[in-house]
This record gives structure tokens, C-alpha cells and sequence, in this order.
């Protein structure tokens, strides 16, 4: 009689690699959703406030439609470049809400500062309303 074991080799790099790739794929899939749509937003009126504090609010107001999505509400991104007397032009987004109708949304830039251009960089998107 042989003492010879029976050995149990683990897989092959590779096998292991698709497997915890499936792994990885299989639960990071979310849960079946319908399809995605995002809302029209229009900025209507943008205006900076008076200096005061050594600081001006710049608001803009938005007009949502938001009638093809079944969310009440969701984020958009505003990019702005900043104008400014001692420094270069600086390009930075604000983070901000919608909802379904009129919004308004502002901004704090100090006295010495400006806005080149604006513009809506990004609006996240919403289960289409069925």
C-alpha cells in the first residue's frame, strides 16, 4: 500500500481571477431599475448682490422641468470660473438641488471677484416617470 495523500490543488491564477471578477461583477449590479432620464434646467435671471461684509451673492434662478422624472427632486453641478484682481482665473463647481418648478441658487464670491462664465456641468439622473 502507497502512503501517497490525495492533494487538492487550489485554482489557477486565472480561474481565480474570473471568479472573484464574476464575484465583483454579480454584487455590484444594482437592483433592476427602469430606465433613466434626467430634468431640463434653464437658467432664467443671474444677478450679484450689493458688496457687503466685503462680500457679493451671485444668484441665478432655474426654471426645472422635471416632468419626465418620478423623483421630487435630485443634484446638479453648477461650474463657474471665478474672476479675481490679484490671482488667476479659477474654475470650481457648487453642488446643488433641484426641484420640480422655480429654484433659485447662490453663491458667495468676495468683493474683488467676478464670474467669467457658468455653465451647468452636470445633472444627475432620475427613474423616468412611468
Amino acid at each position: 500500500m502507497s502512503d501517497r495523500s490525495l492533494f487538492v490543488f487550489p485554482p489557477s491564477r486565472p480561474l481565480r481571477s474570473i471568479l472573484a471578477a464574476t464575484l465583483v461583477f454579480l454584487t455590484a449590479m444594482p437592483a433592476v431599475a427602469g430606465p433613466l432620464c434626467r430634468p431640463a434646467l434653464t437658467v432664467n435671471e443671474v444677478q450679484f448682490s450689493d458688496v457687503r461684509l466685503s462680500q457679493r451673492v451671485w444668484t441665478a434662478r432655474l426654471a426645472v422641468d422635471a416632468s419626465r422624472c418620478a423623483a421630487k427632486s435630485g443634484r446638479f453641478d453648477i461650474e463657474f470660473t471665478r474672476l479675481k484682481e490679484t490671482a488667476p482665473d479659477l474654475t470650481f463647481s457648487e453642488k446643488f438641488t433641484w426641484s420640480p418648478g422655480q429654484v433659485a441658487v447662490s453663491t458667495l464670491f468676495w468683493e474683488d471677484e467676478g464670474v467669467l462664465d457658468y455653465a451647468i456641468a452636470y445633472v444627475a439622473p432620475c427613474e423616468c416617470r412611468p
